[in-house]
């Protein structure tokens, strides 16, 4: 498959599976559009097998482990349009593959099970799962400065993944899988347990308690990830700026009925994406 067809292909998987960050990814010009969708296409690949819960840990882990391998030559699988394409546009611009390697590693962990103890120990897993992704979009954007921006990128991905993570408590905890630090959990008396129909079974208000801690823990990443925008084009100032606003808000409303978050999913509606991607546009970051 040659390269403008492989990036076809990554466009298609960003429109029908990028819900929210579709919103951002269409605001760069093409070129960056397709190398961004490209880096896309491939961490839903990685997410998709290690969530493939009708397969085994085992084969996940294989599977996870040949994508790796895989990653490692990507310019020799001419079948794989996303590889292709990933291949292409990391000629074309300075992506460090080597960072869909942590990726892999927190996929890993989310396959073996593992817990969280304390805030640096799921740290480190947000910045796998979601530094990485900042760090090889800004191989996309571009920047002077590495050296100030690439820890601002690392940020601001820390800030969504912890979005996600409170968004999802419901549907990880439905799942068995718990990312919430135990030592938080202790400190406000509360253990995540559920009863036969599935509802938590904690006090509410210790419940509002933590999620509220979370978010304003959340928010303090956006701060320093969202220091990133200044030191990038417009254009890429305005893709971070839609991807960062729409979850920024999704944050503000689980902060604000941490039970209704607790019991659905929270999303926003598409009007109000739009909104939010006019507004980083025009240059409105909030």
């Amino acid at each position: 498959m040659d390269a403008l067809g492989a990036y076809g292909h990554c466009e298609n998987v960003v429109r029908s599976q990028a819900r929210n960050f579709s919103y951002g990814i269409r605001l760069l010009p093409a070129p960056k559009r397709r190398a961004l969708s490209a880096v896309y296409a491939f961490a839903r690949r990685i997410d998709d097998i290690g969530d493939d819960h009708g397969a085994p840990p085992a084969g996940r882990l294989a599977r996870l482990a040949d994508e790796r391998e895989r990653l490692a030559d990507a310019g020799a699988h001419p079948a794989d349009p996303v590889l292709v394409a990933l291949s292409d546009a990391a000629r074309r611009f300075p992506i460090p593959l080597e960072a869909f390697g942590e990726l892999i590693d927190g996929c890993e962990a989310d396959v073996r099970g593992a817990a969280y103890d304390t805030f640096d120990d799921l740290l480190w897993y947000c910045r796998c799962v979601a530094g990485a992704v900042g760090r090889l979009s800004l191989g996309v954007f571009g920047t002077s400065d590495p050296e100030t921006a690439v820890p601002r990128a690392d940020a601001l991905g820390v800030a969504l993944q912890l979005t996600n993570i409170l968004r999802d408590v419901r549907e990880d905890g439905l799942s068995g899988r718990v990312y919430l630090p135990a030592k938080d959990l202790a400190r406000f008396g509360c253990t995540l347990g559920r009863d036969g129909a599935g509802r938590l079974t904690d006090d509410p208000g210790r419940l509002a308690g933590l999620v509220r801690f979370e978010a304003d823990r959340a928010d303090e990443w956006y701060e320093t990830g969202l220091e990133l925008l200044p030191m990038l084009d417009r254009r890429s100032a305005a893709c971070a700026g839609a991807m960062a606003g729409i979850y920024r808000r999704l944050l503000k409303r689980i902060r604000a009925d941490p039970p209704a978050a607790l019991a659905t999913r929270t999303s926003l509606p598409v009007w109000e994406k739009a909104a939010v991607s006019a507004m980083a546009l025009a240059g409105v970051h909030r």
